[in-house]
C-alpha cells in the first residue's frame, strides 16, 4: 500500500453514485424546499412591490387633494366676499323698498289727513254761513220791527254781536 488510497473500480462506481445521489437529493431539495421558498419570497416581493405602488398612487392623490384643497382655501375668501355682498345688496334692496313703502304710506297719511282738514274746513264755513244767516235774519227782524235811525240800528248791530259772542267771529 504505497498509496493512501487506491482508485479502482468500486471506489470510483461508488463516487458516482454518491454524486449521482447527491443529484437527485439537490433537485428534490429544490424542488420541494426550494421552489416553495422562490414562490414565497417571489409573492412577498410582488406584494411590497405592489404596496409601493399603492403608495405612490396614494401620495399623488394625497398631493392633488391638497393641491385642490389649496386652491379652494385661496378662492373661500373671494367667495365669502361675494356673499357678503349679496348680502348687502339684499339687505340695501329691502331697505329701499321698506322706505318706498313708508313714503308710500306716509303719503297716503298726509293725503288722508289733508281731506280730513278740508271737510272739517268746509264744515266750518258751513257753520259759520249759517250764524251768519241767523244773525241777518235776526237783524232784519229787529230792523224790521222798529224803524230806527242810525244809532239805534248800530246798538242794536251791537248787542246782536254780543249775543252771538265774539269767538264765533275770531275763529
Amino acid at each position: 500500500m504505497d498509496k493512501l488510497f487506491q482508485l479502482d473500480f468500486a471506489l470510483l462506481h461508488d463516487s458516482v453514485l454518491t454524486l449521482i445521489a447527491v443529484f437527485v437529493l439537490a433537485l428534490g431539495g429544490s424542488y420541494l424546499f426550494f421552489n416553495p421558498a422562490r414562490k414565497f419570497l417571489e409573492k412577498r416581493k410582488q406584494s411590497i412591490a405592489d404596496d409601493i405602488n399603492a403608495a405612490k398612487k396614494d401620495k399623488e392623490e394625497a398631493e392633488s387633494l391638497k393641491i385642490e384643497y389649496e386652491e379652494k382655501l385661496k378662492n373661500v375668501d373671494a367667495q365669502v366676499e361675494e356673499i357678503l355682498s349679496d348680502a348687502r345688496k339684499k339687505a340695501l334692496a329691502n331697505e329701499n323698498r321698506i322706505l318706498a313703502d313708508a313714503r308710500e304710506e306716509a303719503g297716503k297719511i298726509i293725503d288722508n289727513a289733508n281731506r280730513e282738514a278740508n271737510l272739517e274746513k268746509q264744515k266750518v264755513v258751513n257753520e259759520v254761513k249759517e250764524e251768519m244767516v241767523t244773525v241777518a235774519s235776526a237783524m232784519a227782524g229787529k230792523i224790521v220791527a222798529s224803524s230806527l235811525n242810525a244809532a239805534d240800528q248800530k246798538r242794536l248791530l251791537d248787542e246782536t254781536l254780543k249775543e252771538m259772542g265774539e269767538d264765533t267771529w275770531l275763529s
